[in-house]
């Protein structure tokens, strides 16, 4: 730690609608992938908590789901609870739009943004624009709606800009001791991380095939020494969403539980036997009973 330079820590919510970007950024902020990532909007669920601590400043992200504007079944809902939830006891807030992009859908997550806390703009894809001096009318136009405390344009997935950002969100935290140990990366435990892996590899390879309500329980964790144990189970709605996870002589199913246990194994630095099958409970997505096992409060 530096002893000429205050020592600053805080928790910061990555806030914005569906697909702009939020899980990537994390990510990158943080230099590890714990929140999924899927070009299927809607993939973020649950609230991930991503620590980066440097030489000066711990930072706690909040990652959240994309706030909804509709379908609001009771997973929506939940998912929406887990956005407002996370606007509390935060010190800064990053609300995360795509450059060029700016709907009505934005402009509901405008209405959640705290009065009292600092917001900083995140514009992603900035280097997507082709002509930089597209870059102004856009901030100008989105100044109009809210107050920021600053404007950042970055490329989350190229890593441009980020330590801009991050100075940024350091001059807004305040003065205050380590919140997580130096070497912690996330909250969740290896349980969580394991069942978000494998969901995010359903959406990866089932691509629009399959409708977003899928989800996965670990029903079994055993660690016996650098070996991990996991057995889960995919959920679906209807027997056709199952035929179409396994694919054809069980290949597709094949392919997405290899594909995590490789995420497993890199992010858990040690082997895992991963055992997965796919399971019809109907309705599930809108069953209070089930989204609580699943985590939604």
């Amino acid at each position: 730690m530096n002893n000429d330079v205050p020592f600053r820590s805080g928790f910061v919510a990555i806030v914005g609608r569906p697909n702009v970007g939020k899980s990537t950024l994390l990510n990158h902020l943080i230099g590890q992938k714990i929140s999924i990532t899927s070009r299927k909007a809607q993939t973020t669920r649950h609230r991930i908590t991503g620590i980066r601590t440097d030489a000066d400043c711990q930072y706690v992200f909040v990652d959240t789901p994309g706030f909804q504007t509709k379908h609001l079944n009771a997973l929506n809902r939940g998912m929406n609870r887990v956005v407002n939830t996370s606007l509390r006891d935060v010190q800064v807030v990053l609300f995360v739009v795509e450059a060029r992009h700016y709907d009505e859908r934005d402009q509901q997550v405008v209405k959640l943004l705290p009065a009292d806390v600092p917001v900083i703009l995140v514009i992603n894809k900035a280097d997507m624009l082709e002509d930089k001096a597209e870059l102004l009318p856009f901030i100008q136009q989105l100044s109009a709606d809210f107050a920021y405390a600053a404007i950042v344009p970055v490329s989350a997935k190229q890593n441009k800009q980020l330590d801009t950002l991050l100075e940024a969100v350091r001059g807004k935290l305040p003065e205050g001791e380590l919140i997580y140990a130096e070497d912690d990366i996330t909250d969740r435990n290896e349980r969580f991380l394991a069942a978000e892996m494998l969901r995010e590899k359903v959406f990866r390879f089932t691509g629009e095939e399959l409708p977003y309500s899928v989800s996965v329980v670990i029903e079994q964790f055993k660690q016996e020494g650098r070996l991990r144990r996991i057995h889960a189970a995919i959920l679906v709605d209807k027997e056709a969403h199952k035929a179409m996870l396994i694919g054809k002589k069980g290949e597709k199913l094949k392919e997405i539980a290899t594909q995590a246990r490789l995420d497993m194994e890199k992010l858990f630095d040690g082997k895992v036997f991963l055992e997965v099958f796919v399971k019809v409970k109907s309705g599930w997505a809108d069953s209070e009973q089930v989204l609580r096992s699943l985590g939604y409060e």
